[in-house]
């Protein structure tokens, strides 16, 4: 296991009915600015909730900003952070699920970049800009921010990360600054039941390639960090398929909805090293294709295993005997190790299959014409050393994207 640091402040507040805690958990003088998606939190009564816990005691000044979108928009929370600044918030509540809480958290780190010379606090769009192209690392305040989760699926809710796209520069990029972290969330697991079910299916898509990109590398004697891992993703492949078949049972969507935190919240991930390629040109086929996020990563995931096997071939093999349960002794014969893990990823993209998510680039409707492009753009933001030993460069991507064209499965 390598050295680690782990630190992670955020408070969770977990269960049916738990956003009355608002009233306690925000400042009672605080000038609060709610954001939030394109609607839900409206027609369902969840916003209202919200307003109405905030009102419940003290001298809260409350706003509102909606419409962040499902790939939050880096000119849409610039218009955020400029009302940050004309109604002096300090304290922002992002009501949504990871993309609202992203935005909020780039909202709440950029707010602070005003124009040169600026009286009425326009944030640049320029200082805003560098900022995300450098991590927003070098940023040193931040409004405090809380998060009422609606859409378990990124982790974002416990972590202080966050992606931003920027559609006319046709880019996805990450951040993370720990002063993004959230003072607290609310995880309330009802207000899933409302949700899509391409939405859910893509939240548990989304978390089970989270744990994926954190454990399959090469094992370095984490035993906590990959036992873990393993529950997480035989968790998430049991629970995908009962809240599939029965999408009305608030005790799936509880493990549903805390696994997903778990994911990505840093646990998994601390002393152990990480690949983020399946990510990182999944950004890129959002960004080109408007494609869902977590439907990117299904349909990169199973071919980065293919082309990376040798170097995660114990991982592999592992994820291959402890997850799915492929052993020698279940068949009577001696199954070699490529054979096994050719199985383990057959049954992976099964599993994405059954969710009813894509896993290949034809499933999309998209042909090998669409290669060139991603890699363009994956040089562009400087993607050209991913993976665990950071020799993942745009020729491995380019043999990547050409697996994944069709599917094996």
């Amino acid at each position: 296991m390598n050295n680690f640091q782990y630190y992670n402040p955020v408070r969770i507040v977990f269960g049916e009915g738990q956003i009355k805690q608002l009233s306690e958990l925000v400042p009672t003088e605080a000038r609060v600015l709610i954001t939030y998606g394109g609607g839900s939190a409206q027609r369902t009564g969840t916003l209202d909730e919200v307003k109405n816990a905030l009102a419940a005691n003290g001298k809260r000044k409350v706003f509102e900003f909606g419409g962040i979108e499902a790939n939050p928009e880096f000119t849409t929370l610039l218009k955020a952070a400029d009302m940050v600044n004309e109604h002096n918030i300090d304290f922002l509540l992002a009501v949504g699920g990871g993309s609202v809480i992203d935005g909020s958290k780039f909202v709440a780190l950029i707010s602070s970049l005003t124009e040169d010379g600026s009286t009425d606090g326009t944030v640049s769009r320029e200082k805003a800009w560098d900022a995300l192209t450098s991590y927003c690392k070098n940023i040193d305040s931040a409004i405090d921010l809380g998060a009422v989760l609606t859409i378990p699926a990124t982790g974002s809710e416990m972590n202080s990360g966050g992606v931003i796209n920027y559609s006319e520069r046709q880019a996805k990029l990450p951040f993370g600054n720990p002063l993004a972290f959230p003072k607290f969330s609310i995880l309330d697991p009802a207000k899933t039941l409302t949700l899509p079910e391409r939405q859910v299916m893509n939240g548990v898509a989304d978390a089970f390639v989270h744990v994926m990109e954190q454990y399959l590398t090469y094992p370095v004697n984490a035993k906590v960090q990959d036992a873990f891992s393993e529950s997480l993703l035989k968790i998430l492949i049991e629970e995908g398929a009962a809240v599939k078949a029965d999408p009305e049972n608030l005790e799936t969507r509880k493990n549903i909805m805390w696994t997903a935190t778990m994911a990505l919240n840093g646990l998994i991930g601390t002393g152990v090293p990480q690949d983020w390629t399946t990510h990182m040109i999944g950004h890129e086929l959002t960004s080109l294709h408007a494609i869902d996020h977590a439907r990117t990563l299904t349909i990169v995931l199973p071919s980065v295993l293919r082309e990376l096997k040798d170097s995660k071939k114990d991982k592999l093999l592992q994820y291959a005997r402890n997850v799915w349960g492929i052993n020698n002794n279940d068949t009577g014969t001696q199954l070699d190790d490529d054979t096994i893990i050719e199985t383990a990823i057959v049954h992976t993209e099964n599993f994405f299959r059954e969710l009813g998510l894509p896993v290949s680039l034809e499933d999309a409707e998209l042909t090998e014409s669409a290669i060139d492009p991603i890699i363009k753009q994956l040089e562009a933001h400087k993607m050209v050393k991913l993976g665990e030993h950071g020799k993942n460069d745009l020729d491995v991507s380019r043999r990547i994207l050409e697996r994944a064209v069709t599917s094996k499965a």
